[in-house]
């Protein structure tokens, strides 16, 4: 199965989409095309890659544009063959006079059923708060979130750059309004942060799930935390090498986290910036990883169970996993 539990919907708009939208805005075209100016060309750091993502929120200041690139968002994940999306984005980025985060919000959910309805894949959204946004505008994004809650939003989220923002305290009420609707929680930590990070989003935030994680296996006592109290990763093994979480795709953590009992789910973060949909992604854990069919089916359980999705959208997923592994060959223990 194809389980996208870490995407952003930043992280997805189309060239050919930016630049139709640009010209017809009258934006300046950069001087290679906005397929250059949007995807990366070689690894860097976290603050340039987000730098890169940034390049298209000029995209998405309108509620036309909003919806047409949440539902190209959707169709291109089912055309890369996913089962299921949670696409994530940052709300309170895209608001401007008189479209506010409700606004924002309601458009996005309209472009996402319509590319549930055209794709006939199912879908949803996690709601981001923002690093580098104040306290009491990260509340504002949580009481959007929650009022669509069984509508589409499923998950909340802190993102943002992790090296200049990294305390985390301030985003605690935040959390808490968001989990008292009903709302899956994440946080993405210690990717740019050491481990202790990513304790203290579960200890602190009550979330479930971690973004990246990938310097969770840097400390023993962290990565055996992790097992022991069954905080998922959401792996993104490319997106991690280009902002320099990992020195190499070769060298991510994924089998050691696989190897401490640690519960993984996969993701492509943003695609568009590295070239590198979740196809890609899955494979690349065999290829590159040392991931077995054992590995593999471990993943798949652990995505239907750690997803955010709506019960009777989870048992979908459920029945497709248990159809799936009575028509395929049993796994056979062996690699990493």
């Amino acid at each position: 199965m194809l389980i996208n539990l870490h995407t952003h919907l930043e992280g997805r708009v189309r060239p050919s989409t930016a630049a139709e939208i640009a010209a017809r805005s009258r934006l300046p075209e950069p001087p290679n095309g906005w397929q250059e100016a949007i995807q990366l060309s070689r690894p860097a750091d976290l603050t340039t890659y987000l730098a890169k993502v940034s390049s298209t929120y000029g995209f998405l200041g309108t509620g036309e544009n909003l919806a047409r690139i949440t539902r190209e968002a959707v169709e291109d994940a089912a055309a890369d063959g996913q089962d299921y999306l949670e696409l994530r984005f940052g709300p309170a980025t895209h608001t401007r006079p008189g479209f506010t985060l409700d606004d924002v919000i309601a458009a996005v959910l309209e472009g996402l059923h319509e590319g549930v309805r055209s794709s006939g894949m199912p879908a949803d959204i996690v709601v981001a708060a923002l690093r580098h946004h104040d306290t009491a505008l990260n509340e504002r994004v949580a009481r959007a979130a929650a009022k669509r809650a069984g509508d589409g939003v499923v998950g909340f989220d802190l993102a943002g750059d992790e090296l200049i923002y990294p305390d985390i305290a301030a985003y605690a009420d935040a959390f808490a309004i968001a989990r008292a609707a009903g709302l899956g929680a994440t946080c993405h930590a210690a990717e740019a942060g050491p481990a202790r990070a990513a304790r203290q989003a579960a200890e602190l935030l009550g979330v479930t799930r971690i973004g990246h994680g990938t310097h969770i296996a840097d400390d023993p006592e962290t990565l055996q935390w992790a097992a022991d109290n069954g905080l998922v990763v959401e792996i993104c093994p490319t997106s991690n090498w280009y902002t320099g979480a990992t020195k190499t795709i070769d060298t991510h953590p994924a089998p050691h986290f696989l190897a401490a009992g640690v519960p993984l789910v996969l993701g492509d973060d943003n695609p568009m910036q590295t070239r590198s949909p979740l196809s890609a992604e899955a494979a690349l854990l065999s290829t590159s990883l040392g991931f077995d069919e054992v590995a593999r089916a471990a993943l798949d359980t652990a995505s239907v169970a750690a997803s955010f999705a709506e019960p009777s959208v989870r048992a979908c997923l459920h029945t497709h996993l248990a159809s799936e592994r009575t028509t395929s060959p049993q796994p056979q223990k062996g690699g990493k």
